[in-house]
């Protein structure tokens, strides 16, 4: 996708040859006249491209109408972008159409793009979090624990659920659409060339800039996909935290555990402490090489520290310098004793660096306080009904473990809807056999797998199945099956889990259910 601008700061159209005679230059005439989109148009790189193949491919009888047409295309390829983009609606479906140029790994585009918003990722320190599931999670409680310090904390994570604006937080609110609109003008304007960044990229250069203008202290940065590659691997962060390593996003970071944790270590800066859960020996040799070659500290979940449950969301802490007892834990789940674990490990690094002073009240406080939605989420009590965005294995084991352990129910009712690249039938094994009922649905995002493809891979461990393409309806369905001592819940994506908390009254923009 390409933008131009003259020196007024005009848009310059792309024009076409209309008055050739030839009937093949005619359809060349045609195609540039298709390629005078609006400059931020996403179509617009993609007529252009079908433009200058016919040029190639044109009547050799008119080479000089061509060559002119030709430098009017290549003209628009490389100029900047404009400042057309009026409001925040519009930037976000900008940013939604920007998804179509598909996920580019490599730091150079934003290193770049930061450089010339003049760096602004380096006005604050920061904990830097990566892993397969649990990054949220545990970016959340960073980020509540810091803030109860007082400190001015942001936090960047993905996806959002229901808002864009959900990706960018300061001491726990949400950011304002229209500073978000700001930031998204002023790293608009100092795009430029022909290659432009990612929707990723874009994004976490406005989240940079966002929290340098702010005035943070710290920010808590949660990776998109990977590490090694990611857009986010740009900090040079205080601690890094790698949750844990699982099969997940194979197509893009590998088809093997030794794999997904190399580029997950990838985050691992010189001499910077590493903070992990991981259990895998192939995963730990991975971690510990990496290690090793960076001289960096690695304190590992079970050695070096450790939690352990002490009655409903309240756990005891053994940490690296501090033992806290009876904490208590705003969010659900056993996996989140082990998260909160990871979290006040980093924070103890943080501490020995002499960056602050942890208090055991603020610590519990932050605890305490945490939320994050869409992960074990209790929406009604009567039939209970959880959201959980369980979408791979190994957040399916963990939503399994939760289901078995921490709730009273006499029959569940599964209402799923999963993205058709995942590992469908890891996520059936797991919970579908807990199961009386499961509801098979579509949510509304691309990827979404076809809710009879889901029927037919269930067969074999279910019986009783409904194939319901609308998820209201789905979720309605379910709850008619429910008595008032069962249970209904509803997982299988994040882009689900947000299309149900919008069912749910969560409040939404038409464009931010274009971006996922």
């Amino acid at each position: 996708m390409h933008r131009r601008q003259t020196g007024s700061g005009r848009r310059r159209p792309v024009h076409a040859e209309t008055h050739l005679r030839d009937p093949a230059a005619s359809r060349v005439g045609m195609r540039l006249e298709k390629a005078n989109f609006p400059v931020f148009h996403p179509r617009a790189n993609c007529a252009r491209k079908r433009a200058g193949n016919a040029l190639k491919n044109a009547n050799a009888g008119f080479p000089a109408r061509f060559r002119k047409a030709k430098d009017r295309l290549k003209e628009a390829r490389f100029a900047p972008m404009p400042n057309t983009i009026p409001d925040y609606d519009s930037a976000v479906d900008f940013l939604c159409r920007l998804q179509k140029v598909g996920i580019k790994f490599g730091l150079n585009r934003t290193e770049n793009l930061l450089s010339r918003l003049g760096n602004p990722h380096r006005r604050f320190r920061s904990i830097h979090i990566a892993g397969t599931n649990g990054k949220g999670s545990t970016a959340a409680m960073l980020s509540s624990i810091l803030t109860r310090h007082g400190l001015r904390v942001g936090l960047y994570t993905s996806p959002h659920l229901v808002r864009f604006t959900e990706r960018f937080r300061i001491n726990d609110r949400e950011a304002p659409a229209n500073r978000i609109f700001q930031v998204f003008q002023d790293v608009m304007a100092v795009i430029s060339g022909d290659e432009w960044p990612t929707f990723f990229e874009a994004v976490t250069a406005m989240a940079f800039h966002y929290f340098a203008q702010e005035g943070v202290d710290w920010a808590v940065v949660e990776t998109g996909m990977g590490g090694r590659l990611d857009a986010t691997n740009v900090i040079h962060p205080d601690v890094a935290v790698i949750t844990n390593v699982a099969m997940d996003h194979q197509e893009f970071l590998g088809a093997s555990l030794s794999a997904i944790a190399r580029e997950k270590a990838g985050i691992v800066k010189d001499a910077t402490p590493v903070v992990t859960a991981v259990r895998q020996p192939v995963v730990q040799s991975t971690l510990k090489a990496t290690c090793l070659k960076k001289r960096a500290p690695l304190f590992r979940y079970g050695i070096h520290f450790r939690s352990r449950r002490n009655g409903p969301q309240r756990f005891h802490y053994h940490g690296l310098s501090h033992n806290w007892s009876d904490l208590p834990l705003g969010l659900l789940g056993e996996h989140q004793y082990t998260n909160a674990a990871m979290a006040l490990a980093a924070l103890e690094i943080v501490e020995s660096k002499g960056a602050m002073r942890l208090d055991p009240e603020a610590v519990a406080e932050g605890l305490r306080q945490v939320q994050w939605p869409g992960r074990l989420e209790i929406l009604e009590t009567s039939p209970l009904v959880v959201l959980d965005g369980a979408h791979n294995p190994h957040g399916a084991e963990s939503l399994r473990t939760a289901l078995t352990t921490m709730f009273p129910y006499r029959r569940l009712h599964l209402v799923m809807g999963i993205m058709a690249d995942k590992d469908i039938r890891g996520i059936f094994r797991r919970l579908l056999p807990l199961a009386e009922t499961a509801v098979f649905t579509r949510p509304r995002y691309g990827r979404a797998a076809d809710p009879e493809t889901l029927r037919r891979l269930a067969a074999p461990l279910i019986k009783k199945i409904f194939v319901i393409p609308d998820p209201a309806e789905a979720i309605a369905q379910a709850k008619s099956l429910a008595s008032s001592d069962d249970a209904v819940c509803i997982t299988g994506s994040l882009y689900f889990a947000g299309e149900v908390k919008e069912l749910y009254g969560e409040p939404s923009q038409v464009h931010d259910r274009l971006l996922a």
